[in-house]
């Protein structure tokens, strides 16, 4: 069983405080830089179809180098990975704010999603990490922080861009800000050493032995998991204004509160995950949220109305709250895989799943409606109530089933 300290020192509690940062650190720097996107399209000169494709540069550049950070965080360390992630994805927000041509916007934006995947992956070990020093879960409340970090960078964009504060001057705040922060948060963090010797007691815990059909079978439902939330997260940002406005002909004051609505119940689902999987574990916790999610969205495509909709997205934000960081959590502790393999390969083809999720919901809104589209949400998440077994029963801090 997996043995977590006892007494938490001030050095424990600096790490914690040190990993918040690098993750609201994260969800700020990105948070900042897409609200300017309108102004640098029209700087820029672009049409939409050329604007998609340079956005896409994003999760395209995540995508090619979301598998090295297994191998960058066992030469490197967690920690300094994340920092160094997190510097590369500030410069790319400011580079990508102030190119004067479109390849060198491209060029930045692929950059930035792949610093950015690099940082996801490290700053989830780091947590990870931290959280083997805790007696109790807190794995979830780093993700409440990035969702804070994402809020108040979109607050920092909103505030700028009302001030008509240059983009330049804007995104130059804020990426040597958050920089600065993470390089403040190197210091607090769990070094390599420390990092490396509770690895290897947990490798010794879990015992050793070979990658086997089991171990792909394992990878494949945590991937289910992983992919149910983030399908659920891309419904609110990417079609819940368009399908209140189109289809329910919603007003435009009430179209975007889907989208408000899901990130707002994802925050309340991520600060009180912790405690409900210290109470009722991880396992049930998840099946739960999955059940609400299929439930609430479910009911709201069947018997659409808009104010069923909307708490058919806040449903969406509550059930799948912690589902993603159930599964890296989980993925870290496959036996038979090296330090991060099992926690890089799961995010790794999250984000590829996040990637071809809206133009399969596209084609089928194209075919039948966006209603029918929405429907990828209940059933993955009854396919996670169905494959959530391979989650603990217990609680992360205390994960053996």
């Amino acid at each position: 069983m997996q043995s977590p300290v006892n007494t938490l020192t001030a050095a424990d509690r600096r790490a914690r405080v040190a990993v918040s940062a690098l993750f609201f650190a994260n969800g700020a720097i990105f948070a900042n830089l897409v609200p300017r996107y309108p102004e640098i399209k029209a700087a820029l000169g672009i049409d939409n179809t050329m604007y998609g494709f340079a956005v896409a540069a994003w999760p395209v550049g995540a995508i090619l180098s979301g598998l090295a950070a297994a191998t960058l965080i066992r030469r490197m360390g967690s920690a300094r990975l994340a920092v160094l992630g997190t510097v590369g994805t500030a410069l790319a927000a400011i580079g990508a704010g102030v190119s004067p041509t479109y390849v060198l916007f491209v060029a930045c934006l692929l950059f930035g999603g792949a610093m950015d995947a690099v940082t996801d992956v490290s700053q989830n070990a780091q947590a990870l990490t931290v959280q083997k020093r805790y007696p109790r879960s807190i794995f979830n409340s780093f993700h409440a922080t990035w969702s804070i970090g994402a809020a108040g960078g979109g607050l920092m964009a909103a505030g700028a861009i009302s001030i008509h504060l240059p983009i330049n001057i804007h995104l130059g705040i804020s990426g040597i800000t958050w920089a600065v922060v993470a390089l403040i948060a190197h210091r607090f963090c769990i070094p390599k050493e420390a990092e490396r010797d509770l690895q290897e007691a947990t490798r010794a815990e879990l015992g050793t032995s070979k990658v086997s059909v089991k171990t792909v079978l394992i990878l494949g439902a945590l991937v289910i998991i992983g992919i149910a939330g983030a399908v659920g997260e891309d419904s609110g940002s990417s079609w819940a204004a368009l399908y209140l406005k189109t289809e329910l002909d919603a007003p435009a004051s009430l179209a975007g509160l889907g989208f408000t609505a899901l990130v707002g119940t994802q925050f309340i689902g991520r600060a009180t995950g912790d405690r409900l999987s210290d109470r009722f574990g991880v396992r049930a916790v998840t099946r739960t949220g999955a059940l609400i999610t299929a439930l609430g969205m479910g009911l709201a495509l069947a018997f659409p109305t808009v104010p069923g909709t909307l708490i058919g997205f806040a449903s969406i934000g509550l059930g799948q709250a912690t589902i993603i960081p159930a599964a890296m959590a989980e993925a870290d502790r496959i036996p038979g895989l090296r330090t991060g393999t099992g926690l890089t390969i799961v995010t790794w083809l999250l984000r590829l799943g996040s990637l071809c999720a809206p133009p399969i919901v596209g084609a089928i809104a194209d075919t039948v409606g966006i209603r029918y589209g929405l429907l990828i949400v209940p059933l993955l998440s009854l396919l996670v109530v169905a494959v959530a077994g391979v989650l603990p029963r217990k609680s992360l801090a205390n994960p053996e089933s």
